[in-house]
């Protein structure tokens, strides 16, 4: 047997072997395999030489990605791939678990870039990235898992449930290492790799303990000089609630009608709607010692100047992908319930668009309105 993988050999005489045991071996009639078990082959067939591993189907179930996510991280010569169907989410989800952010080394800065629902993901292989000085900017809509740390106060360091169930974001990322920013800029995705920016070039930061320290404003910096507006600010939790006052009224409301900013804004049953989640949200944050700098009305107006701009969560829908259910609205109902402000209209639209989410997930379906045909 020779000690070189073939995977490496070019030629027209060279065979490559497919080996699909870790996916169609297990659907054979008691042949089922943990994890632990499928590294185990995994392993077994990177000294067989073989080319090729199927190690699963990741968008079939959390623990269906673990697994490919633990062969791909268990082999080095063999090429590891999962199956997907023709959809975005199975082939970001494909994407996710063979990828290995690892490669690249420590960094200076992190950009943590992902939507909240994928960051424990990103967390498992973070310490591969960090050095002691490496700093992590967090760029998610809605609230952020550390809203509470190094806030001082009556909820000093207080987990957030929704946002950090398991608890591993809490473990990997140091509350020292965060730098919180919120991107203004509204985009969209037109085609795989292609991003239409429609509008806003502003990304404020700040220390969690409100510090102008030497860091961020390095960061501020490398922003100017991208081109971009940034500001330093003493109070980065009051900044993310502005933005996530939009993010909790428009987004689920535009994923459960599919219409634009503009359309929201301008039909008088949504817009009351959208103040009517906005009123709820200024009551939480005010329990919790946050002052908006503008009106309810200057921000749906803001948000209606935008124009026929489809929201993050609708172009999710769209796409077929899982929706940020959780950091958009779930945690500001967290939120609720630990200052126990009563919140019906927040939790009515969180219902109906955790719903939509299940069902567009279990049955891996996207929702999208087309013109129809004429008759």
């Amino acid at each position: 047997m020779t000690t070189t993988n073939p995977a490496t050999k070019d030629g027209e005489d060279y065979v490559r072997i497919f080996d699909t045991t870790l996916r169609d071996g297990e659907q054979s009639p008691g042949a089922t395999m943990n994890v632990e078990e499928k590294v185990t082959i995994a392993r077994q067939l990177e000294r067989l030489n073989v080319d090729i591993i199927e190690a699963g189907f990741a968008a079939s179930s959390p623990g269906d990605f673990e697994s490919v996510r633990k062969v791909a991280d268990a082999v080095t010569v063999p090429v590891v791939l999962s199956l997907a169907r023709p959809l975005e989410i199975d082939i970001e989800l494909a994407l996710k678990a063979v990828d290995k952010a690892a490669d690249a080394g420590k960094q200076d800065l992190v950009v943590l870039a992902v939507k909240a629902h994928y960051l424990d993901q990103v967390a498992r292989e973070i310490d591969h990235l960090l050095d002691p000085d490496t700093m992590v900017l967090t760029v998610q809509n809605g609230l952020p898992w550390w809203y509470f740390q190094k806030l001082g106060g009556k909820y000093d360091n207080k987990k957030l449930e929704s946002l950090d169930p398991t608890g591993i974001l809490t473990k990997r990322i140091e509350a020292d290492r965060i730098i919180g920013c919120v991107v203004y800029p509204a985009a969209a995705v037109t085609a795989p790799g292609i991003i239409h920016h429609v509008e806003g070039d502003r990304f404020p930061i700040g220390e969690l303990d409100g510090r102008e320290t030497e860091r961020v404003k390095r960061v501020h910096d490398m922003f100017v000089k991208a081109g971009l507006k940034s500001r330093v600010l003493k109070d980065i939790r009051s900044e993310i609630w502005l933005k996530a006052w939009g993010n909790l009224s428009f987004n689920p409301i535009s994923a459960l009608t599919h219409a634009t900013l503009v359309d929201i804004c301008q039909f008088p049953d949504t817009r009351r709607l959208a103040a009517r989640m906005m009123e709820e949200a200024e009551a939480i944050a005010g329990k919790l010692g946050v002052t908006f700098r503008v009106t309810i009305e200057k921000r749906i107006a803001g948000a209606e100047s935008v124009g026929a701009h489809k929201t993050s969560m609708l172009q999710d829908v769209e796409a077929g992908r899982s929706l940020e259910t959780e950091a958009l609205i779930g945690s500001i109902l967290e939120l609720a319930r630990l200052t126990e402000t009563p919140a019906p209209a927040i939790e009515s639209v969180y219902a109906l668009v955790k719903l939509l989410n299940k069902v567009m997930l279990t049955q891996g379906a996207r929702v999208k309105v087309e013109k129809a045909e004429a008759a």
